[in-house]
């Protein structure tokens, strides 16, 4: 990421929209939003490749019940809508996935949506990117993916409807097929 890029442009556009940045509250400002967009846009970084072996630490299976599905429910994340650069907030991720021989370490599925989540996305592709990691990562064809979250592109600004809320669903392998295991994921 180009932080001295980020700051020439941060400064045009305060002046584009008729703020003055050398006003004493704006002064650091290119600054700091160089520095918060490193931070969360961090996953740009990396493919979905690199993420999965990133957190891809992984365990043996126990034998006994080793084809049941692990499901993590509520992992909170962010993004930015790549469309118009606004916030997707208030998102939680279920992830759930059938292991074949080895499981991932729970905070490891953690730190996948929240790494996938630090890109300019649109949430229909953050599920699919989720999934497609943790297939990979857990040596898997069956993962699910229930996402449900806020846009401040359809809160604070165009329609302006505070309460909207978007579920989009990926599945992959069994949970395609498999309504009991949709189920999981609610």
């Amino acid at each position: 990421m180009d932080k001295e890029k980020i700051i020439y442009h941060i400064r045009g556009l305060l002046k584009a929209i008729g703020e003055d940045p050398e006003r004493e509250g704006l002064k650091e400002t290119p600054e700091r939003v160089a520095e918060m967009l490193a931070e969360v846009l961090e996953g740009t970084a990396y493919s979905n490749h690199d993420i999965a072996e990133m957190f891809g630490k992984t365990f043996s299976s126990p034998e006994n019940g080793a084809d049941e599905a692990i499901v993590m429910k509520d992992i909170t994340v962010f993004s930015y809508c790549e469309h118009h650069m606004a916030l997707m907030y208030d998102m939680t991720v279920n992830v759930g996935y059938i292991p074949r021989g080895k499981v991932l370490g729970l905070s490891k599925i953690a730190r996948i949506c929240d790494m996938a989540a630090k890109r300019l996305q649109l949430q229909e592709r953050l599920g699919r990117d989720i999934a497609e990691i943790i297939s990979e990562a857990a040596g898997t064809p069956d993962v699910g993916v229930k996402i449900t979250g806020s846009h401040s592109c359809m809160t604070a600004r165009g329609i302006k409807n505070p309460s909207s809320r978007t579920e989009t669903r990926t599945y992959f392998g069994a949970f395609k097929t498999d309504s009991d295991l949709k189920k999981l994921l609610n």
